[in-house]
């Protein structure tokens, strides 16, 4: 697994897959999304194929489990340009988007660059992160099965307006992550910003960052999104104990729900 936790065998028979959705549905619980987050365009195409393959089976069950969105990357080689990364990724998104739409799916790219190490650097793991990108690759296909799984915390140290953002590509967010993103002003000063965050992006819980979540919360509706907004927790601070965890994703519930209904 890339990184985290698998909860789910997307491989499983239909039966098996729909069972989870019933269980979950008994608990009062909703599958918003089925996320999995490779680099889809891994420099080692051994390993490339595998995880695009990977990628459309998670895409086929979310189609047979109900599930509207399947959240993903597009991936990079840090190594290559921007632009020849993009054009590079062309067949690979194609077919994904071509699976997503044979599944009834959403396919939602995650706007995070994935650079936060040194083998990461200078391009990132993942191309899709600004709205220059989003508008050429979008403008590939003719429909909408193509879309944003957007992460305000992302644009934050990019320097991108987040309320023009959900304005201009309203009718792309087909899921929201709830993270807020710190800028270490420390570490800033000493890696300065050709470093792309490193050393002073830091991902906090929502409501201990720089997003303005009022201002954000109230563009998604007057966009008309009526999606999930999900609370993703990378807070380095409430980890350790299943106490701290659970401080962490209660100050964000808390945070988050003051606007949402």
């Amino acid at each position: 697994r890339y990184a985290g936790v698998s909860h789910i065998d997307v491989t499983a028979p239909a039966p098996e897959l729909t069972a989870v959705v019933a269980d979950l549905a008994g608990r009062g619980i909703e599958i918003s999304a089925l996320g999995y987050y490779p680099n889809n365009m891994h420099p080692d195409l051994d390993h490339r194929a595998q995880v695009n393959d990977h990628t459309k089976a998670v895409i086929a069950a979310a189609g047979v489990m109900g599930v509207p969105v399947v959240n993903t990357f597009i991936g990079a080689d840090a190594s290559k340009p921007l632009a020849r990364n993009i054009a590079e990724s062309h067949d690979m998104v194609t077919g994904l988007v071509e699976a997503a739409r044979a599944a009834g799916v959403k396919l939602a790219i995650e706007n995070c660059p994935m650079i936060f190490s040194a083998d990461e650097w200078p391009g990132g793991h993942n191309l899709f992160y600004s709205p220059a990108t989003w508008r050429e690759v979008f403008g590939w296909f003719d429909d909408d099965t193509l879309g944003l799984n957007l992460d305000p915390s992302h644009l934050v140290w990019q320097m991108i307006d987040i309320e023009r953002v959900v304005r201009e590509f309203a009718d792309r967010i087909y899921h929201v992550h709830a993270k807020d993103l710190m800028i270490d002003r420390e570490g800033l000063y000493a890696h300065g910003v050709m470093s792309a965050g490193m050393g002073w992006q830091v991902p906090r819980v929502p409501g201990l960052g720089e997003v303005p979540w009022g201002r954000f919360i109230a563009a998604l509706y007057r966009a008309g999104y009526q999606g999930h907004v999900v609370v993703e927790h990378e807070d380095r601070t409430f980890e350790g104990t299943d106490a701290l965890v659970k401080a962490g994703f209660l100050i964000a519930r808390n945070t988050v729900s003051r606007y949402v209904v």
